[in-house]
């Protein structure tokens, strides 16, 4: 830390992200290149340059899984080096009745499990919260659907042996602030959502070993929740009676547990944690302010939810007085997002919005907006874009 004034190296608190800015100069650029990882596809949008956070285009939203390198990218720190990981280990302790410390090859021993799941940061859409809110401005695309392999957690939990206590499960990843003094990404899940059969420890995405960038050599996935949960470089898993606490689990992550006027103070004790996503689509073509002849135009988009299925993908093309049922894609799994496309007729030029809207299995359908909370977290409002016909 010698040489490094106050001015050069700055912590800021921001909806929920504890941004590390002067990092560089204690992690030579070299190193960094080495570290991050780096996305091939530079069309990325950079919300966040140290540590990495990078959105994907939304016109990058078009297949029903989504390329690792085109996968949206959040840490808080940025992923720890990979020397670091050399005699990476997964430990299990806690109120178990037998502590366990597991390599790689040893995790691969229990049945491997496969599935497709959507993996959306917390705070996508919090650009459009009004007030707007602190923290990374992510506006659609921290958002990807990937199919995950690796094990079931619940199968290395029940190897341990749960104790009597044993209601939450503690996570840390390997990754680390540059500062000792700022607080661990630590988080938790109840026990109930840990013994799940699709939350997994992952150490496969789309058929390839797990990137660095996303959670190399292994993350949790907890699938139909927002991404805080799905730990990435997970290092240690403790049982425990109580949820986790720390910044990242009491502070930031949480959200009202009843609607609020948009600005107000909350109360600690009327915050929950931020869990299941929910219901929600998006228009990935056409692109916003986009210019087509009069004729024929193909939206596109996909559509989401936590808990069921996308039942239903509508269009609206006169500001939400009527709607369009649009076209759902062959492709489905419990927690994977549905491709949908509607095509549109118009025979007169002129500035068009186009909306839509998802309704899941459990009949959520997408609002008008989403409710306002001070962390920016699940926005879910009806998706829309602005285009130009041209005559």
């Amino acid at each position: 830390m010698s040489g490094l004034s106050r001015r050069d190296f700055l912590v800021r608190l921001a909806g929920g992200t504890l941004v590390v800015l002067g990092a560089e100069k204690l992690w030579p650029r070299a190193l960094w290149g080495q570290i991050a990882d780096a996305p091939t596809d530079r069309e990325f949008i950079t919300r966040v340059s140290r540590p990495q956070d990078l959105e994907s285009p939304p016109q990058w939203l078009t297949s029903w899984l989504t390329p690792n390198n085109r996968f949206f990218v959040r840490s808080h720190f940025g992923p720890p080096s990979p020397s670091s990981l050399t005699d990476w280990q997964l430990h299990l302790e806690g109120d178990v009745k037998h502590g366990l410390a597991l390599s790689l090859s040893d995790l691969k021993t229990f049945e491997p499990i496969t599935l497709p799941a959507v993996v959306q940061c917390a705070g996508n859409g919090r650009a459009f919260f009004r007030p707007k809110v602190p923290g990374a401005q992510w506006e659609k695309g921290a958002v990807g659907n990937a199919k995950w392999t690796g094990v079931r957690l619940g199968d290395v939990l029940k190897r341990a042996g749960l104790g009597a206590k044993a209601k939450h499960i503690q996570l840390l990843g390997a990754d680390r602030a540059v500062l000792p003094t700022v607080p661990l990404f630590i988080r938790s899940i109840p026990i109930e959502k840990a013994m799940h059969p699709t939350t997994l420890l992952a150490y496969e995405m789309n058929g390839e070993p797990l990137p660095l960038l996303h959670g190399a050599p292994l993350r949790l996935i907890v699938p139909g929740w927002a991404g805080d949960s799905c730990v990435k470089w997970l290092t240690h898993i403790t049982v425990q009676e109580n949820e986790a606490e720390g910044f990242y689990m009491q502070t930031a992550y949480r959200m009202p547990m009843i609607p609020v006027k948009p600005g107000a103070a909350i109360p600690s004790s009327q915050m929950t944690p931020v869990t299941e996503m929910p219901v929600k689509s998006i228009i990935a073509r056409p692109l916003e302010g986009a210019k087509v002849r009069v004729g024929t135009v193909q939206v596109e988009g996909v559509a989401f939810t936590g808990e069921g299925e996308i039942v239903r993908v509508e269009v609206s093309l006169d500001e939400g007085k009527q709607w369009h049922d649009a076209d759902l894609g062959e492709e489905r799994s419990l927690y994977a997002w549905r491709l949908w496309r509607y095509v549109w007729k118009s025979t007169k030029p002129g500035s068009y919005r186009i909306l839509s809207r998802a309704t899941d299995s459990r009949g959520q359908t997408q609002p008008m907006t989403a409710s306002w909370n001070p962390g920016g977290y699940h926005w879910n409002g009806i998706d829309g874009v602005r285009i130009e016909f041209e005559a």
